[in-house]
């Protein structure tokens, strides 16, 4: 397959013509509207400080379908101690650059770069992107951040200072998403950590498919984002 060149118009190619290792194109740029488009056909962006900006549309797509969330029991008592105070979108900035420096097996530098970093803060002041955080003794700890569209959330990165606090940070999003009748989350590839909870690959049409439904539904989550009351009270039970 080849590699396509984006053009300044905001299109894409279809997904389905992206290589075996998930590369559909490269160039263009992160304007909010592109990068917008771009998760609504499930295509992201992925590349390196000094690289062209590379857009991917994996095969298979490493999904977690809400309902069939699993909670370890382990993680389960550090959650319900009440370890960790969650937070949705009070310091979105910091969890961004606490996500680019964050060290991580086999790899070397971030995508987190310094253009993507400008992009995603602009789609969070636009209401589309949140971080979901883990605050301990007043500082923060661990925490994640992704993007909306819809009823579809697209999971982009996460950091942890101390042991365990990304995890519940995760739990805590699970738990409000399903309150707000969201039912899938995108991971993008498949990590150990998400497969933890129950995460699964889905052939890239299927997926697709399950897009196109929730990103096309009413969004009535616009951003900033915040915990219900009764969420966090359900997390302590």
């Amino acid at each position: 397959m080849p590699v396509f060149r984006l053009i300044a118009e905001h299109v894409f190619p279809s997904p389905e013509l992206a290589r075996e290792d998930g590369l559909l194109a490269v160039g263009g740029d992160l304007h909010p509207a592109r990068l917008l488009l771009g998760y609504s056909l499930g295509i992201f962006p992925w590349y390196s400080e000094g690289q062209p900006i590379l857009w991917h549309a994996p095969d298979p797509r490493f999904v977690l379908f809400l309902d069939s969330f699993h909670l370890p029991r382990s993680l389960g008592k550090v959650v319900r101690k009440g370890t960790f105070e969650l937070r949705m979108d009070t310091a979105f900035e910091r969890v961004l650059t606490r996500c680019a420096g964050a060290r991580r097996p086999g790899q070397r530098g971030t995508w987190i770069t310094p253009a993507m970093k400008r992009a995603y803060l602009e789609l969070h002041r636009m209401g589309f992107a949140h971080s979901v955080e883990a605050w301990q003794d007043g500082k923060l700890v661990g925490g994640l951040y992704g993007v909306h569209r819809g009823r579809m959330f697209f999971g982009e990165s996460m950091f942890a200072s101390v042991s365990e606090a990304s995890k519940v940070a995760f739990v805590g999003l699970v738990a409000q998403l399903r309150a707000w009748d969201f039912d899938l989350l995108d991971s993008q590839v498949h990590t150990h950590h998400l497969e933890r909870f129950g995460a699964e690959n889905i052939p890239r049409q299927r997926y697709g498919e399950l897009l196109a439904a929730r990103v096309g539904a009413p969004d009535a989550r616009p951003g900033p984002w915040s915990f219900d009351p009764d969420v966090l009270r359900g997390l302590a039970r």
